[in-house]
């Protein structure tokens, strides 16, 4: 499975940095191992399923589902030998309408969660489940994985200088500190300080900084590109 979501996403969630989240449930004695991983790019969510069929040799399927790019772009899911429908499309809905902000998942032009990965490690318990039961098992590892794995903000951010003399750096970083900006470090030559700074990737508020920039230096200051940083920002739980 694999559709396109519309360009442009500046803002998503993912999971925190860190090792592997693992979440376990039973029903009607199968074991069903949910292990999320962030992944960057296919083969990184590729190489963890590879990694799971080793570890769990002789579970009988390993079934997965992924979402990846800030838009979203790559999504695929497989059911690894469960009927079709049944398991790895269920776990790519569980990611697709996870809500970490009010309508985030029902709106097409805002991803919400993405970058990461989710296997379902099966160990068959000896009773049939049927489709319905397969459908909401693995609807529900997925789910419960995902509630309880520490999540990020991550925003894309626009990095930019400002070459100020030496003597007034000081003030300008305290007022664009206090107007709420991040402020990414000093660069220094003979003549002035290049104050960084970083803001939203959106042209209302990077018309506002201009407006405010030239406000605090009597327009002698502008701002200069720099290039730009993705930056997570932990989600309360």
């Amino acid at each position: 499975m694999n559709t396109q979501a519309t360009p442009g996403t500046n803002s998503y969630t993912t999971l925190a940095a860190g090792p592997d989240f693992r979440h376990e449930i039973s029903i009607k004695r199968s074991r069903f191992i949910t292990v999320l991983r962030r992944v960057e790019d296919e083969a990184a969510a590729r190489d963890l399923v590879a990694e799971l069929r080793k570890e769990f040799y002789d579970a009988r399927h390993h079934c997965s589902a992924f979402i990846i790019g800030p838009d979203r772009g790559v999504q695929r899911s497989n059911d690894d030998g469960e009927p079709s429908g049944t398991a790895g499309i269920p776990m790519l809905d569980s990611l697709m309408k996870r809500e970490t902000r009010p309508g985030a998942a029902t709106n097409a032009a805002q991803a919400d969660l993405s970058d990461v990965c989710a296997v379902v490690v099966r160990y068959f318990g000896g009773i049939l489940l049927g489709a319905g039961g397969l459908v909401r098992a693995y609807s529900e590892s997925v789910s419960t994985a995902v509630d309880a794995v520490p999540l990020v903000r991550r925003d894309r951010l626009k990095l930019f200088t400002v070459a100020v003399p030496h003597a007034e750096a000081g003030r300008l970083e305290n007022e664009l500190r206090a107007a709420g900006y991040v402020m990414t470090g000093n660069g220094y030559d003979a003549v002035n300080t290049q104050v960084g700074l970083a803001m939203p990737d959106d042209e209302q508020a990077i018309s506002a900084a201009v407006e405010r920039l030239a406000a605090l230096t009597a327009g002698r200051c502008t701002l200069a590109a720099a290039g730009l940083e993705w930056v997570d920002t932990p989600l309360p739980r």
